[in-house]
């Protein structure tokens, strides 16, 4: 595994030594004329048929390794940020010297073909990406992706830090300025990740904070924080007069405070302060604070046009190691916001410590599988200027990085040697999950989507019964050893529970911030049986068409060369038995006991066969499919009935995640099974993932194990799936058959005065006389039977937390623009207006506040939206000592009597209730979630509370060499304005 993510991050240093090279060599010609492949314009021709300027023709094939989208693996592309100027001679000066990283895309891939994207963020804002792709710009013409922004790029090239955002609204503030500074603020969260801690302050006479729970104190900068802060944005209003110097005091304080404390960065510091002006240079609070160390970094963002106050503001920038910057329009924010990233690079440029980063998993989107996820996490590292002369500058080119799914690091433990419910797991330095096959990070309306927290779950929110954080801690703190608790997992869409006692083994893994955990179930994993037999029996068996391995097991590698991509696995293995590719890396031990499973199941063929001819065992197609599934991960199926005929077409095929064998666990009737005394079946009927769960199919299964008086390992479970309505027909036919001498029923379900219902282990209804309740739960249609079943001891309540759910909430809409508009898209629409109305002095003026008043009244409407949430609900379990057993019920006018009885070898029970007495003063039993609601004081409890982390081992925040003339300045107000405006307007004019 570590040898894995060594070469990953050699594939990047090689790259880093390539790009540094090249800048080395490379002289700035500000009249440089290059023809580069933007990826936007690439094969786009105009009204004539001609290649437009830097849309030469760029070729495209499908390539199996990338999703089948259409790349070029010879060659990388650029991509320029919408609000960039495509031919800016810096932008044009960095694409030319770059352009040799494409010999080292090339030979970093034929070295390692299991490579995603590499790619170079520059420091300039373009991204050079390989293999070359063609970007598609959104509805609205823009693509406002910048590298500069991504979690990759800001970890590489800064250290962690904390942050205090001082916010001026103060009354001339009001209108577009406070909007201005709230999208300011906005876009410096953006560019803040986990290892980083913050607080805002909004100040006038008095100090205001955003949140007032967090008074006097730092929070980390995670996803859930940052959105929480943002939506207190909105509550600021300007008013007053603004009092910077007991801002600026605060600020000092809490920084000084926090970083005493230990919890926080413990590395850089920073005041961020958006305001529009300062009487002052405040040098008393500096020398106070701040001097002669300079430990805290200054930047100053000047909101408006004015420039009145632009050389205090200035001053107090350069007097304290950091930048200002003037920003007078939406479209400005995020360019000058990245400037503070620059100068917190330089004492890491000017050391030369190329640090090696991974980042906490994401989504990538554009190699989406069928189930529209695949987890990427990047391995990046920063890139230097070496030319002597801006040494003291500390010149940051840009970040290299490449993408690493996570299914890599599944690939390399073996899913077979941790048994039936055995499963691996990875958390990050923060404690977030790397991976962990009870992470969801989408949830489904209409769509799939991304949950906006899912890259920061937190082990403690899957693994909860861990109350105290143990195994957590433990693994944040990259320690190495042993844990065993009881857990409660959840099966088949969070309906059902299995109880077991997990043995949790943890390491680190070494060159990274993660830590590696895996858990064995107690009576699964310990003991793996071994057979043996000859290639020739195996490779004869493995033939058959019925025959399948699990394809997201590493029986073989196919990623080492390209020609072995399109191979499924067992494909692959019957190549490397044939000794047909020599070059193939395969798991010896793990197709050996494929080859004796092979062999040894083969007999089963001729059993089905032999069912399937004599048609009195089956006359009516009931039962549709058979299969059988074993510990190494093959499987056989037989039809009863022609494909086109099933009842479930989804059963058993790719898609059918649940059912069949994946990196994260076995098919669900496996697992079900192997926890069923032995010989005995589980029944179920397949939960749907609708509103409502009907569904027309039975499931039956039963675990096969090896007669040891030792040991018994489950070494196999096998099942058929039939029609639902075969299943009840047999049932009520079994119902009406009685013991007497006569052959009659004393009483029978066709009496009205009883209910008959067959249900499961879990209170599932397979039967009932009212067809409706098919799959419905017991304690919904008889909430006063299952109610005294609990109370007996028949059934026991489990109540189970999901910390991922999703809760629908009510928040008000207005139908005005949003006070934080994306800055392109806002400047685009604005751009519009003036082209229309022809009135371009405006643009002097207050441009958006016709639609950003402080006065402006807005039609406010609910609007129902989903939310992340945490909820409780329980699950429900049979207790297996009791077979049989009867109750009474006094209700308010009658006695409602019912008797409950196990069918023999199997979960099932058959219930018979009186249905005279209707008992409805009895609330029914529901599985609904309830969400579990905090008041404001738990509330401000949990912001405040921070869970024991892990910071970074590398900090570069200051260094004496550091040139701190290098402090920003205040650019004419016509150059930024033919920056932004030209290219924007030639977007408009080419629709």
């Amino acid at each position: 595994m570590e040898e894995m993510f060594h070469k990953k991050s050699e594939a990047v240093r090689r790259l880093v030594e390539a790009a540094e090279e090249a800048h080395l060599k490379h002289e700035f010609d500000a009249d440089l004329q290059y023809e580069y492949f933007n990826a936007v314009l690439i094969n786009e021709r105009d009204k004539d048929g001609n290649f437009l300027e830097l849309g030469k023709e760029f070729i495209l094939a499908p390539n199996d390794h990338f999703n089948n989208l259409p790349v070029n693996i010879s060659l990388s592309d650029v991509q320029v940020p919408t609000n960039m100027y495509n031919k800016d001679p810096a932008i044009v000066n960095g694409v030319y010297w770059s352009e040799s990283l494409n010999k080292v895309f090339v030979d970093n891939f034929d070295r390692d073909p299991s490579l995603i994207w590499q790619y170079f963020g520059s420091a300039k804002g373009f991204f050079r990406q390989y293999p070359g792709i063609k970007w598609e710009p959104d509805e609205n013409g823009v693509i406002a992706f910048d590298c500069r922004n991504r979690k990759w790029y800001i970890q590489a090239a800064t250290s962690p830090k904390d942050v205090v955002i001082l916010v001026d609204v103060s009354g001339s503030m009001k209108g577009l300025r406070l909007t201005i500074a709230k999208q300011t603020v906005s876009s410096i969260l953006d560019t803040l990740g986990d290892d980083d801690f913050f607080n805002i302050i909004a100040y006038n006479e008095e100090l205001h904070y955003v949140e007032p729970c967090l008074n006097g104190t730092l929070v980390q900068a995670d996803r859930t924080n940052k959105e929480h802060f943002r939506e207190h944005l909105d509550k600021l209003f300007a008013k007053g007069i603004g009092m910077l110097d007991i801002a600026l005091n605060e600020a000092f304080n809490i920084l000084s405070d926090f970083n005493h404390t230990g919890q926080g960065s413990v590395c850089s510091q920073a005041i961020m302060l958006i305001t529009d002006g300062a009487v002052d240079t405040y040098d008393t609070i500096f020398a106070k604070y701040n001097w002669p160390d300079r430990k805290v970094r200054i930047f100053t963002y000047l909101i408006g046009r004015e420039a009145a106050f632009a050389d205090n503001l200035k001053w107090m920038a350069c007097a304290n190691k950091g930048f200002f910057t003037q920003i007078s329009t939406l479209a400005d924010v995020q360019e000058n916001v990245m400037e503070y990233l620059h100068v917190l690079s330089r004492p890491k440029v000017i050391d030369q410590e190329h640090d090696v980063v991974w980042t906490e998993a994401y989504i990538d989107s554009t190699l989406a599988d069928d189930q529209g996820l695949v987890l990427m996490t990047t391995v990046a590292m920063p890139v230097f200027s070496k030319q002597n002369e801006t040494r003291s500058k500390g010149i940051l080119l840009g970040v290299v990085g490449t993408d690493v799914p996570v299914k890599e690091l599944l690939k390399t433990i073996p899913k077979y040697k941790l048994g039936i419910h055995g499963y691996a797991f990875a958390i990050t330095n923060n404690g977030y999950i790397l991976t962990h096959p009870e992470l969801r990070p989408l949830y489904e309306e209409g769509k799939k989507r991304r949950k906006p927290n899912y890259s920061s779950v937190d082990l403690s929110e899957v693994e909860w019964e861990d109350r105290d954080d143990v195994l957590r801690n433990a693994m944040v703190n990259r320690k190495t050893g042993k844990f065993s608790m009881e857990v409660k997992k959840t099966v088949d869409k969070g309906k059902r529970v299995l109880v077991m006692t997990n043995d949790y083994y943890y390491t680190d893994i070494k060159g990274t911030p993660f830590s590696l955990g895996v858990a064995l179930s107690r009576g699964h994993g310990k003991y793996f049986f071994r057979g043996n037999v000859t290639i020739e029996e195996g490779l004869h068996d493995l033939e058959h068409p019925d025959v399948s391995l699990a394809d997201e097991w590493s029986y073989c590698n196919t990623d080492l060369h390209p020609e072995h991509r399109h191979l499924s696995q067992l494909e692959a293995i019957k190549l490397y038995l044939k000794g047909k590719e020599p070059l193939l890396q395969c798991d010896k031990e793990l197709i050996q006991e494929v080859l004796f499973d092979a062999v040894v199941s083969a007999p089963i063929e001729a059993y089905w066969t032999s069912l399937a001819l004599n048609k009195s065992e089956n006359s009516d197609k009931g039962v549709e499919v058979a299969f059988l599934g074993t510990r190494t991960g093959l499987s056989r199926i037989n039809l009863f009935v022609g494909a086109e005929q099933l009842t479930n077409q989804d059963f058993l095929k790719a898609g059918d995640k649940e059912n069949i064998f994946n990196a994260d666990h076995f098919p669900l009737w496996y697992r079900r099974a192997a926890e069923q005394i032995p010989g005995s079946f589980v029944y179920s009927i397949p939960f749907s993932t609708g509103i409502v769960n009907k569904s027309n199919v039975v499931t039956a299964s039963t675990s096969i194990q090896l007669l040891d008086e030792r040991k018994s390992p489950v070494v196999a479970a096998v099942g058929i799936q039939m029609k639902l309505e075969f299943f009840q027909r047999k049932f009520w036919t079994a119902s009406r058959q009685c013991a007497s001498l006569d052959g009659k029923c004393s009483i029978s379900c066709d009496d009205e005065t009883v209910n008959c219902y067959l249900i499961d282990n879990n209170g599932f209804i397979l039967v009932s006389e009212d067809y409706t309740q098919t799959g419905d739960f017991f304690g919904e249609v008889e909430g006063a039977v299952m109610n005294k079943l609990l109370t007996m001891g028949s059934f026991k309540r489990i109540t189970l937390y999901d910390y991922q759910a999703m809760c629908r909430a009510n928040k008000d809409s207005s139908d005005s623009a949003s006070g934080l508009l994306d800055p392109y898209h806002a400047f685009l629409a604005a751009v519009k207006w003036i082209m229309t109305e022809l009135v371009l002095f405006l643009v002097e003026f207050n441009l958006c506040s016709w639609w950003h008043s402080d006065m402006t009244a807005t039609a406010q409407k609910l609007k129902q939206t989903l939310e992340p949430c945490d909820t409780e609900y329980p699950a429900f379990v049979s207790e297996r000592t009791i077979k049989e057993t009867s109750g009474n019920i006094a209700c308010e006018d009658c006695s409602k009597s019912f008797v409950i009885q196990q069918i023999p070898s199997s979960n099932l029970f058959m219930v018979v209730v009186d249905s005279s007495c209707l008992c409805e003063s009895v609330t029914p039993i529901t599985m609904a979630p309830i969400e579990i609601r905090y008041n404001e004081s738990l509330k401000c409890e949990r912001l405040k509370a921070q869970k024991i982390r892990r910071r970074p081992e590398s900090c570069h925040g200051f260094h004496p060499e550091e040139n701190a003339r290098e402090c920003g300045g205040a650019p004419s107000l016509q150059a930024k304005m033919v920056l932004v405006v030209f290219p924007l307007l030639l977007m408009l004019f080419s629709r």
